[in-house]
């Protein structure tokens, strides 16, 4: 049987398959309160109706100064848990797990949205807020954050515990802690950007606080976190040291890895090209003894298939070939040997099964 549509557990939660909506930002709360929209209904449950076994959203920031952009969603206020929770609902009924990823952008928070004409950092009178990180140094293009305190740091572990709680009330089975992409876990966690004397220095702290936090908030979800396996320059964060961070995270309550690479440093050269995070995931995976989901330019059904049987993963995470076609994963169980048969495809699209 296809080892693609085998189902899996993340802790308790059982998901249909190992095909995974990878989060992506969608900047499209325009009313700049976080709360999600018709945008953000539409465009996640398409990916549960094509197929997929577990949809995460974008980043959904534990607190209003966590947030990517003025645009981004967020889950610090019960208004939005209820706007979510539509969302989930129907996520659910198309057969798929509703995930979310809690996040908190650090440094690189309060930037324009992507498509916006200016780069860089929005302005206080524009919407914008001073950013906060483990220092003052600033990431290349923005400006630069205020060093937090140690209380402030106390209140990102109390935020996180809260978000966990909001989450699993709006209908949410499985929570991601983003600890990537130069966000402010994964900042806390580079040598690059973390240089603080306090305890605060100890770089995996921060990390196992939140974990342990979230899964006291949260017993029975499914709990993952996503690392940069890679900051892609010297003297940053390598695989062996995500394998640890790993080890940390799982002792904390941590049950599945998502591993990923770079955002930390505008100075990153990266290597791309199919599967180029494959060899990180499965070094984190062997190093670590731990379930892991790899990412990045998996694109094709049986390139899929063979990340499984080769054991570089325990899942694969799509992205933008999802935006291209929310339905791959059912022209994927069409296309494998051994496949199950139409358990992905609604009744209502049989007829178009190849």
């Amino acid at each position: 049987m296809s080892r693609l549509f085998t189902p899996i557990r993340i802790g308790s939660v059982e998901i249909r398959n190992r095909v995974w909506v990878a989060p992506m930002c969608q900047y499209s709360c325009e009313e700049q309160d976080g709360v999600p929209g018709d945008w953000h209904r539409e465009h996640l449950t398409s990916f549960a109706r094509g197929g997929a076994g577990l949809v995460i959203t974008e980043a959904a920031a534990v607190s209003p100064e966590g947030r990517i952009s003025p645009q981004d969603a967020g889950i610090w206020n019960d208004a939005q848990a209820d706007a979510w929770a539509p969302i989930t609902e129907r996520i659910r009924v198309h057969g798929a797990v509703p995930g979310i990823q809690l996040a908190h952008a650090g440094r690189k928070a309060s930037n324009y949205r992507p498509w916006a004409p200016e780069r860089g950092t929005v302005p206080v009178s524009e919407g914008g807020w001073q950013m906060l990180g483990p220092t003052d140094e600033a990431f290349e293009g923005f400006d630069a954050p205020r060093a937090m305190t140690g209380s402030e740091v106390e209140q990102v572990v109390a935020d996180f515990a809260a978000a966990a709680s909001r989450a699993v009330a709006a209908g949410f089975a499985v929570l991601e802690l983003h600890a990537a992409h130069g966000y402010l876990l994964h900042q806390f966690l580079s040598p690059l950007s973390n240089t603080r004397s306090d305890q605060w220095g100890e770089r995996t702290l921060l990390l196992q606080r939140v974990t342990e936090a979230v899964r006291a908030a949260a017993p029975e979800a499914g709990l993952m976190v996503r690392f940069s396996a890679s900051d892609w320059i010297d003297g940053g964060v390598t695989p062996e040291m995500t394998a640890e961070f790993a080890r940390v995270a799982s002792a904390a309550g941590a049950d599945f890895f998502d591993i990923s690479s770079g955002g930390l440093d505008a100075r990153q050269k990266i290597a791309a090209g199919p599967g180029y995070q494959l060899p990180f995931a499965r070094a984190v995976r062997e190093k670590a003894d731990v379930q892991v989901a790899a990412v990045g330019l998996i694109t094709d059904p049986a390139q899929a298939e063979q990340v499984l049987a080769d054991g570089d993963a325990d899942a694969v995470l799509l992205g933008r070939e999802l935006l291209r076609n929310p339905h791959w994963p059912m022209l994927a169980e069409a296309e494998l040997e051994g496949a199950p048969e139409g358990s992905v495809w609604p009744a209502q699209y049989t007829r178009a099964r190849p």
